[in-house]
């Protein structure tokens, strides 16, 4: 038995820490030191790391964690508040995304005589549709603006936006077998969302059992993570659809109780944050391959960051030009949609392992996922100077007097 596992995970877990406070410190997400970590440890620089089949396998984990996290972090309540304005942000915000994708793609790498040339192309603009908005909520707590209008309907938009984009990973992924029929294909969806509903609605009562019985116990943290991956093997296995996709739901179903959601939260975290999120981020920078980067990959990712800068800005900010806010605002919205992260990673990794993402491509997503979180605060500053009605944070009762979002 090798024990060079123990080395990698030593590597990764210096490195990844040191370039996170890095990040920190200039007020960027540990998750772009993480990436740059990954870059520099493996085989495009030092060479120390490489990808292995146990470094795959943790790394999966990493990503069932993060988004069963992400799940217990949606907050179904700021969707009742932000309502129809926010939904239609965030529809036409990943609609204009996922095309600009698309054809980006055609652009530059069109096959015409692959099979899977058009899903190679919505998988790029998937990735394109997933929005972080932690960079751009502390932004907007700075500026003082996060409680405005325009705060609420970004924070209410990327709940539905992450929702939408794990949708269409969802049909995409259960595309990937071309031998599968469409019909077929669908009719596995359809199951999928059902048995979601009905063991979502068994799952959520039993939580709430064991809330009242076991308040804060470890063991119903325990519990949680059980299905969490229990929701993941299952979505894979009987499905043909993402884990991630199981895992997020799983998550979802526990989102409301606050209490049992907040304490296995607090546990779950500290064990992606541990081990297994800096070995997910990690390994996005390890299979980054600058290597073979040739003068139209460069220009490719030039463009497809320009892209995911515009068809977001523009997306969202017609969306919130729909519903009512003035041009001005419009534009802020769209402005603090702008920032990609973890999700647009982890669309990219599910694209890689269903080979329709290439090593080549991820010097261009990571690119894509770093410029974003550079600009956003900047963009946002900008963007934010003037106050106006919508961006300007009330008291509660003031909130309740202000007239709805569809007047300005």
């Amino acid at each position: 038995m090798s024990y060079d596992f123990l080395l990698t995970i030593a590597i990764i877990m210096l490195f990844t820490k040191i370039f996170g406070l890095t990040s920190e410190r200039v007020h960027m997400p540990q998750v772009v030191g993480a990436l740059v970590a990954g870059v520099l440890v493996g085989p495009s620089c030092l060479g120390w790391v490489g990808e292995t089949d146990f470094l795959v396998k943790t790394a999966e984990i990493g990503v069932i964690i993060l988004m069963f996290n992400a799940g217990l972090d949606t907050d179904l309540e700021e969707l009742k508040t932000t309502g129809f304005a926010s939904f239609i942000i965030a529809v036409i915000g990943v609609l204009v995304p996922l095309a600009g994708g698309m054809g980006c793609y055609l652009m530059f790498q069109n096959e015409p005589t692959d099979s899977l040339n058009m899903l190679k192309a919505a998988f790029i603009g998937v990735v394109l549709t997933a929005t972080s908005v932690s960079i751009t909520v502390e932004t907007l707590r700075e500026m003082g603006k996060l409680k405005s209008k325009v705060g609420t309907a970004i924070l209410g938009a990327a709940v539905i936006d992450d929702i939408l984009g794990i949708v269409v990973l969802t049909v995409l992924t259960a595309f990937t077998d071309p031998s599968v029929k469409p019909l077929l294909v669908f009719g596995r969806i359809v199951a999928f969302f059902i048995f979601v509903l009905v063991v979502g609605l068994i799952m959520h009562k039993a939580f709430i059992k064991m809330e009242q019985r076991w308040h804060k116990h470890r063991r119903i943290a325990i519990y949680a993570l059980v299905f969490a991956f229990l929701m993941s093997y299952i979505a894979e296995a009987f499905f043909g659809i993402a884990d991630i996709t199981g895992a997020y739901f799983a998550g979802i179903v526990m989102c409301n109780l606050s209490a049992t959601r907040d304490y296995v939260a607090s546990k779950t975290n500290v064990l992606g944050y541990m081990l297994f999120s800096p070995l997910f981020f990690a390994s996005i920078g390890i299979k980054t391959n600058l290597e073979g980067l040739t003068g139209t990959l460069v220009l490719f990712a030039i463009v497809l960051t320009l892209v995911a800068i515009l068809s977001k800005i523009i997306g969202c900010g017609v969306g919130a030009r729909i519903m009512g806010f003035q041009t001005y605002d419009a534009l802020s919205i769209g402005l603090g949609m702008v920032s990609r992260g973890e999700v647009a990673l982890i669309v990219a990794q599910k694209g890689a392992q269903a080979g329709l993402i290439n090593s080549e491509m991820f010097p261009a997503i990571v690119l894509v996922v770093i410029v974003t979180t550079l600009v956003t605060p900047i963009l946002l500053k900008f963007g934010m100077k003037r106050q106006t009605p919508a961006n300007t944070e009330f008291s509660a009762r003031e909130a309740e007097q202000m007239p709805k979002a569809g007047r300005y």
